[in-house]
């Protein structure tokens, strides 16, 4: 159901603070230009975390409103609390998203068992599909392949991005899953080593800036021409390091404003991308023939 290059979108901000909608249109409409197999919203690179819950319902009205129906759309709902993720995930499918994008539940920190019982009762409240997402590095937890290929059974968990840059583990949940149950990576830089063990995809940071690449990267690894891949993943991965200069989503918002995509405005506590680093935005960008905005 979910496969290749899905974008984990940033939210642009207008110079006021509130959400930028003009810039959120043309974000998607490149999109769907580019071949983005989905995309989703209020996820970590959406600054989920800073958005008030108007906020991200008009997100995700608009989203769906915008794409009309040209690719899914998939709503970040996961939350510490149980309930809360409950309350996210049926006002998501009220508003038409596709999918819910499940994180584990963060500071915390379950166990196994209560990661279980978590993803279940979620997945047991609503119809639409539900994505479990799995970064240790932000959660302080970490869903075992295990865990994952025994929740992977519940028939309204319908896959899994993992974080985790381990092929071993991608290749172990798709061993121990169904064909259906959809693994993608949630790792730009190891995608690549993640579709090799059967990933079908990845939501990516990358994406937001280069679709197009990011969609041709995936669609070589479907069909396993695994020299274009490649080829193309090299050439991506200046623009992989450079995302990582500081905390997603700092670099590649100063990236986006960079291309005229969206202004600059980051909300608190993160802050603008360091000036040490901008220069080598521009230049990656240039790498990779990217057109920036004249400013």
């Amino acid at each position: 159901m979910f496969h290749g290059s899905i974008v984990a979108l940033l939210t642009p901000f207008a110079e006021n603070g509130g959400i930028d909608f003009q810039a959120l249109n043309g974000l998607l409409s490149l999109h769907v230009e580019a071949g983005t197999s989905a995309v989703v919203i209020g996820g970590t690179t959406g600054e989920s975390a800073t958005l008030e819950s108007q906020e991200f319902e008009q997100l995700l009205s608009e989203a769906v409103r915008l794409t009309a129906g040209a690719m899914p759309v998939i709503a970040g709902t996961g939350s510490a609390s149980t309930e809360h993720a409950i309350r996210q995930s049926l006002k998501a499918e009220s508003l038409g998203a596709a999918a819910v994008l499940v994180v584990t539940p963060y500071y915390n920190r379950p166990t196994q068992a209560g990661l279980s019982e978590h993803y279940r009762a979620v997945a047991d409240a609503v119809s639409i599909p539900l994505i479990m997402y799995n970064v240790p590095s932000r959660t302080s937890v970490d869903l075992l392949p295990e865990t994952a290929a025994e929740l992977a059974r519940h028939p309204g968990i319908r896959g899994l991005k993992e974080a985790v840059a381990d092929p071993a583990r991608i290749k172990y949940i798709v061993d121990h899953c169904e064909p259906d149950f959809d693994v993608l990576s949630g790792d730009d830089p190891s995608c690549l080593e993640a579709m090799r063990a059967g990933a079908r995809g990845v939501i990516s940071v990358a994406a937001n800036i280069a679709p197009r690449h990011m969609s041709e990267l995936c669609e070589a690894a479907a069909v396993g021409d695994w020299g274009r891949a490649e080829r193309i993943n090299d050439r991506l991965a200046r623009l992989y390091e450079t995302l990582a200069f500081e905390t997603n989503p700092i670099p590649v918002k100063w990236a986006a404003f960079e291309m005229g995509l969206a202004g600059p405005v980051i909300r608190l506590p993160l802050t603008p991308l360091d000036a040490k680093f901008r220069d080598a935005v521009g230049e990656c960008l240039d790498e990779l023939q990217i057109s920036r905005a004249q400013k």
